[in-house]
């Protein structure tokens, strides 16, 4: 993968994480930032990371979906089935690059969807294990090893970029 697919990937999961209330909006511009220095260039985008923290909370909400839409990336309304796996799947990687355990991950989905989400039932099920582990046979270490297991196969899916546009001038 190159840095500038990389640096797409990264600014759809922070406006995903964003959407979803995971992250703040400097977040956010803060990836935007990255994408340019990655190699990424739209007029949106450059608007977008030029936010002040102060605009953010403001601004984001207005310029996102334009920046990402330039990049031929998609911003997918939270409410439908394909936001919340959009959201899954950044949260898998976020957990993959160390930013909370694995039990904070399978928590933080099985909270948020609880068992109705069909492509994190599973890791609602080994939250559920972790709170039963003394009644059991399994390890901490053997459920971190597949809810970690589960996060990789979230995180692996088909990247397909389109064009960027410059649709700002």
């Amino acid at each position: 993968m190159t840095s500038t697919e990389a640096a797409a990937i990264a600014l759809q999961d922070h406006a995903v994480l964003w959407s979803v209330g995971e992250i703040r909006a400097s977040e956010v511009v803060d990836a935007a930032c990255d994408a340019l220095v990655a190699g990424l260039d739209t007029a949106g985008l450059r608007i977008l990371a030029a936010c002040t923290r102060a605009e953010a909370d403001y601004d984001v909400h207005d310029l996102l979906p334009i920046a990402l839409a330039e990049l031929g990336l998609t911003f997918c309304p939270v409410a439908g089935e394909a936001g919340q796996e959009a959201a899954a799947r950044a949260l898998a990687r976020r957990m993959l690059a160390g930013a909370f355990t694995p039990r904070e991950f399978t928590f933080r989905l099985h909270q948020r969807y609880g068992h109705e989400l069909p492509l994190t039932e599973r890791l609602a099920e080994l939250d559920d294990e972790y709170d039963i582990l003394e009644c059991g046979d399994r390890t901490v270490a053997q459920v971190d090893a597949e809810v970690t297991a589960e996060a990789r196969r979230l995180a692996t899916r088909p990247t397909v970029f389109a064009e960027p546009t410059d649709t700002l001038s």
